[in-house]
């Protein structure tokens, strides 16, 4: 029965055969790197570069959210992304005054 099941995910169209797997998983990347620059002073952050990656992410929800099958892996990822970077900015305002 487990291994029926495990065999069915893997030949699935989110399975890790296909980019609907991969994709999402390489994309919390962003995640973890905006995690880890919250302990960096304000100073180092890059206004571009976050507002690009609130844009990025925005766009890629709705990406994921319209694609078919629907991608809950990198919708998830995401708006994780997002709010990291939303937070990001704002530190970044707040420090410039």
């Amino acid at each position: 029965m487990a291994t029926s099941r495990f065999q069915a995910f893997l030949n699935s169209p989110i399975g890790p055969k296909t980019t609907h797997f991969w994709g999402p998983i390489a994309n919390w990347g962003f995640v973890a790197a905006g995690l880890v620059d919250m302990q960096k002073p304000p100073e180092m952050i890059s206004g571009n570069m976050s507002s690009a990656m609130c844009v990025y992410s925005a766009l890629f929800m709705r990406f994921a959210w319209m694609v078919q099958p629907r991608n809950y892996l990198l919708l998830a990822c995401h708006a994780s992304n997002e709010t990291v970077q939303l937070y990001q900015l704002s530190r970044w305002a707040r420090a410039q005054g």
